[in-house]
């Protein structure tokens, strides 16, 4: 059975979405489902079969309790702001509590044609579902805030993107789905109220338990600021880890930037392979605004839209509430690079600091880019070579000179841990992982399912997956990069 619903975003004013059911498919099919993430939400597991999974997270049939929505927002999409975006092709079913008491958003996507598609089809493409159901369950192994897959089902019928494809439905599972982009929405229609509603709810959703200084009874004006310094730190968060990983998101306009400080949208996304800070994978990004390199400070723009969202709110004097929300802005910068730096110590095993950590990170980084290494293995080898053999690390590179000469400032730095080898090894080998969703195996199992109907490849990557940093004997194909004739240079989106 379906765990019970709450229905907290649909009991706001009808304007912050419109009502709408899903459209039915004509033929679905369950083709993944997360029991581990169907548990800890509250699903009765020993009642339920594959025929009712797959209509209810096709839309074919509406859970009890749930009311279907497709919520309103707006966003700036490579700098240009959109004024009505919206749910085009995902409906919200309602909130249910999960076994820790956290409340979660359960949304479907590929619905069908909402009163926000603009003339699109409101469906999704079987292959962008896989992936970002592969994606977004490694980054949540990988120990990134995201949201999860509960479900795919291909729906029986073809959508047309750049070629027809089989069409799919994912179920999606956020902590919400409150966005930068959905603050946009009602302050770009001058709704302070509304706006009001959302800062109170993204308080008390996502950081009343955490942030005491977030207390009703705090001056509004303060309570305010103090969620936009909040939504700060846990970006600043996120986003170094994201750089940790080598992943890049590729689409991070303002109504892909949560509140809730989770990564959300996996379409043209990637993770590096040989490491360049430049690197640019999605299709769309012509510009290369959402690079690698960019990601902090493209976050940092994106609070700066968030910001000016809140200006009424802060305080009666613009001018005050100008300077309040650029102090907290500008801070975002001092709280990114400490997460930056705290993401490298963990993977070069510095548990102490010290001053010359950043030089020794970003030297390796260095290194890394000259000898067009790749980024995830590069870091896991380095694992093997605290003492002595350094051969499976050096083979990464084009040239390993450079690699040569800083590895003894490493392993003097090392020294000073005063910690064991093997432990260090250890400890490196918890954070860095061995497994990540290479492009070109996401493509692999991608044309399985969407060519010849097998999801077997699709199953076995993301077993795989699901214990990214443990080797797995007869996997090792999957921790190597592409072979030059499979390399991933351009992802597209499902849209």
């Amino acid at each position: 059975m379906f765990p019970a619903f709450t229905l907290r975003y649909a009991r706001l004013p009808e304007h912050f979405f419109v009502r709408f059911d899903p459209v039915p498919v004509p033929a679905p099919r369950l083709v993944a489902f997360n029991r581990p993430l169907a548990e800890e939400l509250g699903f009765d597991l020993m009642r339920l079969d594959e025929a009712r999974l797959a209509e209810w997270f096709s839309g074919n049939a509406v859970p009890q309790g749930a009311e279907p929505v497709a919520q309103a927002y707006a966003g700036h999409q490579f700098g240009h702001f959109n004024p009505r975006l919206g749910d085009g092709r995902a409906v919200l079913l309602g909130e249910v509590t999960d076994r820790e008491g956290r409340l979660r958003d359960i949304q479907l996507k590929g619905a069908g044609m909402t009163p926000f598609s603009r003339g699109a089809d409101g469906r999704a493409p079987l292959g962008p579902v896989l992936r970002e159901y592969l994606v977004s369950e490694a980054m949540h192994r990988l120990g990134v805030p995201t949201t999860r897959a509960l479900a795919a089902v291909t729906s029986g019928e073809r959508v047309f993107r750049r070629v027809p494809e089989p069409g799919a439905v994912l179920t999606r599972v956020a902590a919400s789905h409150l966005r930068v982009g959905t603050f946009q929405y009602f302050a770009a229609r001058d709704d302070r109220e509304a706006v009001r509603t959302l800062a109170d709810m993204a308080i008390e959703r996502h950081y009343s338990a955490l942030t005491p200084e977030l207390t009703p009874e705090l001056a509004k004006g303060e309570r305010y600021l103090a969620l936009l310094e909040a939504v700060s730190q846990r970006q600043a968060a996120l986003v170094a880890k994201w750089m940790g990983l080598g992943f890049i998101h590729g689409v991070m306009n303002t109504d892909n930037c949560t509140i809730s400080g989770e990564t959300i949208d996996y379409g043209p996304c990637a993770f590096m392979e040989a490491y360049s800070p430049t690197m640019v994978f999605s299709s769309i990004d012509e510009q290369g605004r959402y690079a690698y390199q960019n990601q902090p400070w493209l976050a940092q723009w994106n609070l700066a839209r968030l910001a000016e969202t809140l200006i009424p709110l802060l305080h009666d004097d613009q001018e005050r509430a100008v300077e309040l929300a650029t102090e907290v802005i500008k801070r975002y910068e001092s709280l990114y690079e400490a997460q930056w730096l705290k993401t490298m110590r963990e993977k070069l095993a510095l548990k102490r600091e010290e001053e010359g950590d950043r030089e020794l990170a970003e030297a390796f980084l260095e290194i890394l880019a000259a000898g067009r290494a790749d980024f995830t293995l590069g870091f896991r080898r380095l694992s093997e070579a605290v003492e002595a053999d350094a051969s499976g690390l050096a083979e990464l590179f084009e040239n390993d000179r450079a690699l040569q000469e800083w590895l003894p400032r490493w392993r003097e730095r090392l020294a000073r841990e005063d910690v064991p080898g093997e432990a260090i090894s250890a400890r490196m080998r918890a954070v860095n992982p061995l497994y990540i969703p290479r492009n070109h195996q996401v493509e692999r199992v991608i044309a399985a399912a969407a060519e010849h109907d097998d999801f077997t490849p699709f199953e076995a990557l993301r077993q795989v997956l699901a214990e990214p940093f443990t080797e797995q004997p007869g996997h090792e194909a999957y921790a190597q990069p592409a072979p030059p004739t499979e390399r991933v240079f351009r992802t597209f989106c499902g849209t």
